[in-house]
């Protein structure tokens, strides 16, 4: 499995306050399977002239150098793109130097607002991946569609396909019409992973789906070649059963 959405630089924002932290996420990721795993720390559009390239990237080393046996390491960021007509010059700011780029929006960016900025994205020839597009006000199936028509690809929080909540109701609909390219974790330094999603997709008889987006597609992005479409999900079970037997670990940020 490949995470491509974690807040595992220490002391960075939100995610892991500490080195230990980092590195006890990261053996827990290699024990269940994860062999490369991209941190993400936060930044906005309207700062890219100044994003601290350097300063992340000795961090990635310091945390490399501390946990040498885990999965393998790179470098992104999530973007919030709080400006509509960000320039990205530097390729230090999409995920391990590729054309793929991690954005997100405010959750109440307008529908149109949105579509136009990703279309803006694609035409500097990157390739905009979505993160969590369950938690925007306007995600609905055709606004999935909207957003994959202007370039991007859609990347699903993993436990949050599990949840109990508006929120996951609308991660399961992209899932089931087969608009997600990738699940990621975003994990924050807590019990949050791919490694319970991917459980829950086989037990729904989708292992195909599981591998394609825990393994395949986000390994295309890192190698930044062309991701395939992931077949739409049949949910087997009620979801009274599938919250009885799964416990999501983290919560929702």
């Amino acid at each position: 499995m490949i995470d491509l959405h974690t807040h595992l630089l220490p002391g960075v924002d939100d995610g892991a306050e500490s080195t230990e932290q980092s590195v006890k996420v990261l053996r827990r990721f290699q024990d269940q399977g994860v062999t490369a795993v991209c941190c993400t720390p936060h930044l906005k559009a309207s700062e890219l002239a100044e994003a601290p390239c350097g300063d992340m990237d000795e961090l990635l080393r310091e945390l490399v150098a501390a946990a040498p046996s885990a999965p393998k390491l790179v470098r992104g960021f999530e973007i919030m793109l709080d400006v509509p007509n960000a320039q990205f010059t530097d390729r230090c700011l999409t995920l391990n130097a590729t054309r793929h780029v991690l954005v997100e929006f405010g959750r109440l960016t307008p529908a149109d607002a949105s579509v136009d900025a990703l279309a803006r994205i694609k035409a500097q020839g990157l390739v905009p991946l979505l993160a969590h597009p369950e938690r925007y006000a306007s995600c609905s199936l055709e606004m999935a569609e909207r957003w994959r028509g202007a370039g991007a690809l859609l990347q699903l929080d993993a436990t949050t396909l599990l949840g109990d909540t508006k929120r996951a109701e609308r991660a399961r609909d992209l899932l089931m019409a087969g608009h997600g390219a990738i699940i990621a974790s975003d994990n924050h330094g807590d019990g949050r992973g791919l490694a319970i999603a991917v459980e829950w997709l086989e037990a729904h008889g989708a292992r195909e789906q599981a591998r394609l987006l825990a393994v395949e597609n986000p390994g295309a992005i890192l190698a930044d070649v062309h991701t395939l479409d992931v077949p739409p999900v049949r949910l087997r079970r009620s979801l009274y059963s599938m919250f009885k037997d799964f416990v999501v670990g983290g919560k929702e940020s």
